[in-house]
């Protein structure tokens, strides 16, 4: 009986924690929603608040103007984020599943191959110039997906060390013995027992592809039409700024209509137009999150 007193109370003293963590979690997005509803001129003398002393949808109103663009640049982001998300997280596991193979051929240096690029890299300006000069993807669908495509020793790590140890050695072995090839253990056993962490990793990947916008500042430079959504929202808060510190050489109508945009509260929704789709998906990728937790080893 003092067992079971003991489970409830951790058990309420778990929830508590985890409640408590989860607003702390969710406040800051409930803040940046109320405060792009908020109107101009409160943000300006009152700050940030949770609820709107004056409605107000301007900022919306200001960035979807500009419909078409908004539209076109959310298109192009889920292109680069569905297509790079696929490729690298391909790449990753062809590579990840070799080195798990303890009979690999050199495994030890392909690992520290691998762990050595953690450590050192080219650095930016190199980077810039071979994808610019020697492959020349500026302005091109190519220099939003490829120069983020190369994958990450860090996922290719976490994902070899998921298969070498959440896969047993004894379903190699005896797909092998029924004459299966490494193509289709690969297919048929790695990839289904290893969903939860190549979901993991892919998770990453399209959060980083989902939020870049240094690739299209670096590479795209003529070809607007090819921006993301991250790219075309930094591109308004940009020009915002730019007429607000340079009122002088505006006309007098300029500088009413400027007046009357709503800087701050358009920086907020431009923050939860980028992230809200993201929002939305992500918890339809929680449940490959508690499978890896407790998949076994037959399945």
């Amino acid at each position: 009986m003092a067992l079971r007193k003991k489970d409830r109370v951790y058990q309420i003293v778990t929830n508590v924690i985890m409640a408590v963590w989860s607003l702390f979690i969710i406040l800051p997005f409930v803040l940046l929603l109320m405060s792009s509803i908020t109107d101009e001129s409160v943000l300006l003398t009152k700050g940030y608040g949770f609820i709107p002393e004056k409605f107000s949808l301007a900022a919306y109103s200001y960035i979807f103007k500009s419909g078409d663009k908004i539209l076109s640049a959310y298109a192009h982001t889920v292109l680069y984020t569905v297509v790079g998300t696929f490729i690298n997280v391909l790449i990753t596991a062809l590579f990840a599943y070799p080195l798990s193979l303890k009979n690999l051929p050199g495994r030890k240096v392909w690992n520290f191959y691998v762990f050595f690029t953690m450590l050192f890299s080219g650095g930016l300006i190199p980077s810039y110039m071979m994808w610019s000069t020697t492959f020349h993807i500026k302005d091109t669908v190519f220099a939003q997906i490829v120069p983020t495509l190369l994958m990450s020793a860090m996922n290719v790590l976490l994902v070899r060390t998921y298969f070498s140890t959440s896969i047993p050695d004894a379903l190699f072995e005896a797909a092998q013995i029924d004459g299966a090839s490494q193509l289709t253990i690969f297919r048929c056993i790695v990839i289904p027992l290893g969903k939860p962490i190549l979901v993991t990793v892919g998770t990453f990947s399209a959060l980083g592809y989902w939020n870049d916008w240094t690739n299209g500042l670096y590479y795209i430079t003529k070809a607007t039409n090819l921006f993301g959504i991250q790219n075309l929202l930094n591109r308004m808060v940009s020009d915002l700024q730019f007429l607000s510190q340079n009122t002088s050489g505006l006309s007098t109508d300029a500088t009413q209509m400027l007046a009357q945009t709503p800087t701050t509260g358009v920086q907020m929704a431009i923050a939860f137009v980028a992230i809200l789709p993201i929002l939305i998906l992500f918890p339809f990728l929680q449940k490959y999150y508690s499978k890896g937790i407790s998949l076994g080893a037959v399945k």
